[in-house]
């Protein structure tokens, strides 16, 4: 793969900086219009990220192969759940998450100038992932959220990019999360992002980003007493879907 040159790289940036910047004040403006109605906040939010994903990865030199996309639609509400190695997973999730799922994101993002203030208003979900002690109860407040609105949640499991592409264990929010809205677990399977735009650098590959959303999981017979076994047997499905390159050196939740 060919790594695009400095100068096309930085140009490109600076389009993208200059997207969010025509972008995020009308729909901060729109957001502020409807500002008791969370639902309509996200569904707004949703709608914005959609235009500024997909103009992002367009002028970055990306495109999104996403098999069976038809599932995104057709098993809301779910719990979508996605495996995070690249930068690229953020635009892929703002370009393809289905409307009425809400994502769940660390809070640092927030800080983002404008973009962060867009989430923020959206409604959409935050999490203080440095906070281990106080993630069950976080995660009861989003469930609660989730079902007075009637959403779905697009959540990485990992809580963090991994730094070498592999994938790592899994953070239990989402399971505990499926046990309070009995909703099903969609995996959502990203293959090979850290070879478009490896992890914590700006060495771009231009190309096509694949990407399978596969079908859903049941968790009706989900219960509290196994939160473990239910996060590994997840995150054994993709495990089982990812190149040898990318599966996890030592199996684990």
């Amino acid at each position: 793969m060919r790594t695009m040159s400095n100068t096309s790289r930085a140009l490109r940036m600076v389009v993208c900086i200059l997207l969010i910047a025509v972008l995020s004040p009308p729909a901060l403006l729109a957001m502020l219009l409807c500002l008791p109605s969370r639902r309509l906040r996200i569904h707004i939010g949703i709608g914005y990220g959609h235009v500024l994903g997909l103009a992002m990865a367009r002028t970055l030199g990306f495109r999104f192969d996403v098999k069976g996309r038809d599932r995104l639609r057709s098993q809301m509400p779910a719990i979508f759940v996605l495996n995070h190695t690249s930068s690229l997973d953020l635009l892929l999730g703002l370009a393809i998450v289905p409307f009425g799922a809400c994502s769940v994101a660390k809070k640092e993002i927030a800080l983002i100038p404008l973009f962060g203030q867009a989430y923020l208003l959206s409604g959409h979900l935050l999490i203080d992932r440095r906070r281990q002690d106080k993630a069950h109860a976080a995660m009861d407040k989003i469930a609660v959220v989730m079902r007075r609105l009637s959403l779905g949640a697009w959540i990485w499991a990992e809580g963090t990019r991994s730094r070498d592409g592999r994938l790592l264990p899994f953070k239990k929010g989402f399971v505990h999360l499926a046990l309070a809205t009995r909703l099903p677990v969609v995996p959502v399977i990203i293959y090979d992002a850290p070879a478009r735009w490896p992890a914590r650098n700006y060495d771009l590959r231009p190309g096509t980003l694949v990407v399978e959303v596969l079908e859903p999981i049941p968790t009706d017979d989900w219960r509290p007493e196994t939160v473990a076994e239910h996060a590994e047997a997840v995150h054994a499905v993709f495990a089982e879907h990812l190149p040898p390159h990318q599966r996890p050196l030592v199996p684990g939740p």
